[in-house]
């Protein structure tokens, strides 16, 4: 994918992964649900046939005729960057690119039969070259995975939901889906960050990146540090009225909080997986025929009790106290939603939980 004419391509400074599978850094939620789609009978044809209700190519049309597409000869920066995301991830097409005026910062991968990544001049504007880079990367990663096919099912789902809200039943029906994708999502955003990260290959460009996002173009009023603090502080403040309020809070959400991605972005990157990948041990493309299902909704059932497990939520510290046999459980439900620890007010255990 490299040419004489990209001699001072980043990439040549940068580990590449021929062959990888998209499996190597998808989050184990995310991984399990794709391997379940791509198994089930008929899926292909189900979406194909999907695919004429969907109006992918008005979308084709729209951003080619009323937006600007990447190349050597627009937003050139860019098309470099895109051409070395692939490279690195050793996607072999090219998906094309458009930036499109937009003041607020976002970029997405869509499409059903070839992905389109569209990036706004907002986030352009907003992020340096290696902040960039990481963005571009990640939007690679959703190509690589196959998430454009579902976002773009989702964002029809969710206009056709508004179009159908006079409807009850109809309504109901349709957003239980949309909650479904949009929980789904949220996951493949924490898998499309890491595949950022591999392209990029410099965490300290990814975390300014995300608290730019959160934050604006203010780094020297930031610190990665007392931003990572802020996710720490979310997850474990309050007590179960706020627990529910971030349930009620994400619901509607198709990414998860930046502080959260900030978060979980760093915890991958110290982990033993990002460091065989790094060192060339990785799981390939040609094996992923051969991914068993139960495997991976195995891996996926034990990240969801890693993580209930660790969290310092409170809803989720006491379904790990019912789960484990806490005695009191009205007294605990009581301390819980007042944000008081203890039974009956009485503080018999030491330290409150809420802390």
């Amino acid at each position: 994918m490299q040419d004489g004419g990209h001699e001072n391509v980043p990439s040549r400074q940068r580990r590449r992964f021929p062959g990888i599978s998209s499996r190597a850094y998808e989050h184990p939620a995310d991984r399990s649900a794709l391997v379940a789609l791509r198994k089930l009978t008929g899926f292909d044809t189900v979406f194909k046939a999907l695919s004429g209700l969907l109006p992918e190519r008005s979308l084709r049309l729209l951003f080619l005729s009323d937006s600007v597409r990447v190349s050597d000869a627009q937003f050139a920066h860019l098309n470099t960057m895109l051409r070395d995301a692939c490279y690195i991830l050793d996607l072999e097409k090219v998906p094309p690119m458009y930036v499109n005026m937009d003041p607020n910062p976002n970029a997405m991968c869509i499409g059903l039969d070839e992905p389109i990544i569209v990036v706004t001049t907002g986030l352009v504007e907003l992020l340096d070259e290696e902040e960039m880079r990481a963005v571009v990367g990640h939007e690679v990663g959703h190509a690589l995975s196959g998430h454009s096919v579902y976002r773009t099912i989702l964002l029809f789902l969710t206009n056709l939901a508004l179009k159908v809200a006079w409807i009850p039943l109809g309504n109901m029906a349709i957003m239980a889906i949309v909650t479904a994708l949009r929980e789904w999502f949220r996951k493949s955003e924490l898998s499309a960050d890491r595949a950022g990260l591999l392209v990029g290959q410099d965490l300290k460009a990814s975390m300014r990146g995300l608290m730019k996002i959160a934050g604006g173009n203010h780094l020297h009023e930031m610190n990665v540090d007392a931003f990572l603090e802020q996710a720490k502080e979310y997850e474990a403040g309050g007590d179960l009225r706020d627990s529910v309020l971030k349930i009620l809070n994400m619901l509607p959400r198709t990414h998860p909080f930046t502080t959260v991605r900030a978060a979980e972005l760093k915890k991958w990157a110290e982990t033993r997986d990002y460091q065989r990948i790094m060192d060339g041990h990785y799981p390939r493309r040609d094996e992923d025929r051969d991914t068993s299902v139960s495997d991976s909704f195995r891996q996926s059932a034990s990240s969801y009790a890693d993580d209930m497990r660790s969290s310092k939520d409170p809803l989720m510290k006491l379904v790990n106290d019912i789960a484990g046999g806490a005695g009191d459980l009205g007294g605990k439900l009581r301390g819980k939603f007042t944000g008081q620890g203890g039974q009956g007010g009485q503080d018999s255990s030491g330290p409150t939980e809420d802390k």
